[in-house]
C-alpha cells in the first residue's frame, strides 16, 4: 500500500465528473487499499479517488458510531470500533426531507472549514470491493461524509455548498471528509 498526494482546490482534477468504474481489476484493488491508507494517515473520515487524481467513482468511509459526540477521554476506554465502507460507483438515493447545517472540511481544501446544509438520511447504493451490490442507509454524520464524498466524484467541493466558510485556528482541530 501507498500513501497517494491528496490533491488541493486548485487542481482542475477535483472539478470533473469521475468515469464509473467498469471492470473489477488488480490496479482497482490497489487504488483502494492506496485510498484507504492514504485517508488514515491524514488522517480523515473519508477519501474520492479523484483527491488522488484517479478520475474513477470510488470513496472510500471510515466511521465509528459515536464520533459525533464528543466523550471524555478515559484511559482505560478503548476506542470506538470504525467501520470501513468501500462504495465503487456510488449513488445516493432517496434522501430524507430533514436537511441539517454542520461544520464540515476537506483533506483537499486544508487549513479551512464551512457551514454546508445536507440532507439528515440518505440511502447509498453501489458495489462493494468484490463487485457485490450493497444498499445502506445513514444518517447523521455518516449521512453528511457520504454526501460529501459523492460530491467530490461530480467535481463539486464543499465550499461550493458552503453557506459560510473561514479560516481555521492552528490549534482548532477538525475531523477532514
Amino acid at each position: 500500500m501507498t500513501v497517494r498526494e491528496i490533491l488541493t482546490a486548485a487542481h482542475p482534477a477535483l472539478r470533473k465528473k469521475a468515469r464509473r468504474v467498469g471492470d473489477l481489476t488488480p490496479a482497482l484493488d490497489k487504488l483502494i487499499d492506496d485510498m484507504i491508507e492514504t485517508m488514515r494517515e491524514a488522517p480523515g473520515v473519508g477519501l474520492a479517488a479523484p483527491q488522488v487524481g484517479v478520475s474513477q467513482r470510488v470513496i472510500v468511509v471510515e466511521y465509528a458510531e459515536n464520533e459525533e459526540q464528543e466523550q471524555p477521554a478515559e484511559v482505560d476506554q478503548p476506542p470506538a470500533p470504525r467501520k470501513l465502507f468501500v462504495v465503487i460507483n456510488p449513488e445516493l438515493v432517496r434522501p430524507s426531507v430533514a436537511m441539517v447545517t454542520a461544520t464540515e472540511g476537506c483533506l483537499s481544501v486544508p487549513g479551512y472549514a464551512g457551514e454546508v446544509e445536507r440532507f439528515a438520511e440518505v440511502s447509498v447504493k453501489g458495489l462493494n470491493r468484490r463487485g457485490s451490490p450493497i444498499r445502506l442507509r445513514a444518517r447523521g454524520w455518516l449521512a453528511r461524509i457520504f454526501q460529501h464524498e459523492v460530491d467530490h466524484l461530480d467535481g463539486v467541493l464543499y465550499t461550493d455548498r458552503a453557506q459560510r466558510v473561514w479560516a481555521l485556528e492552528k490549534e482548532e482541530t477538525l475531523d477532514n471528509v
